[in-house]
């Protein structure tokens, strides 16, 4: 009699903590462990190309590689959002903020760059401004979820990108190569490391 009570107390307790642990994924923050990676790959893959193609045959259209990363990135991206959505039917004021930052940072990237691009000083500053509005992204994203590894990264990634400030002019492409670095210090680590933590423990 004493087993079956132990058993069926266990069984109890183990069905309690599915549920919840259930519940937790459900409501866990959407794509936080899958835009990191969506947009993290493709920028770095695009800039070590661009870079390359740039070092191997120094032509202009080369420096449009780049349009590469929202071309995969957008899709992607629009593709989790709504799987997410669908999932919650609702999102939470931190899914919100974290989300609307996001966009406002790949906003603000665009209208940087082609203010810079027209104001002949693309080479100098965009690279070292990219990496500081995604490390800051980073930053305030592992803040939000009190995920330490993410603001770790993010002020690894923002320091970093202070290095860009020294490859200038006709080394270019190694500025490219920096900031490739910085993504996978700001995104792809922090990414995979968040996609892992919330596999075993939820949100």
């Amino acid at each position: 009699m004493t087993t079956t009570d132990h058993g069926s107390t266990a069984s109890d307790e183990l069905s309690i903590i599915n549920r919840i642990r259930g519940e937790v994924m459900i409501n866990r923050v959407p794509t936080g462990e899958n835009l990191f990676l969506v947009w993290g790959y493709p920028t770095a893959i695009f800039l070590v190309i661009e870079s390359l193609a740039l070092l191997l045959w120094h032509e202009n259209w080369c420096n449009w590689i780049w349009l590469g990363i929202p071309l995969v990135g957008a899709p992607l991206m629009i593709h989790y959002l709504r799987k997410d959505y669908d999932r919650t039917g609702r999102r939470s004021l931190d899914q919100k903020v974290i989300l609307y930052m996001w966009i406002f940072i790949g906003f603000i990237s665009c209208i940087g760059g082609a203010t810079m691009g027209f104001a002949d000083v693309f080479e100098m500053l965009y690279c070292t401004f990219q990496g500081i509005l995604v490390g800051f992204g980073c930053f305030v994203t592992g803040v939000i979820l009190r995920f330490r590894p993410k603001t770790l990264c993010g002020l690894i990634g923002t320091v970093l990108s202070f290095v860009n400030l020294f490859f200038q002019g006709g080394i270019w492409p190694w500025q490219l190569l920096i900031t490739a670095f910085v993504t996978v210090v700001t995104l792809i680590i922090p990414g995979h490391m968040f996609n892992k933590y919330v596999k075993n423990y939820g949100i």
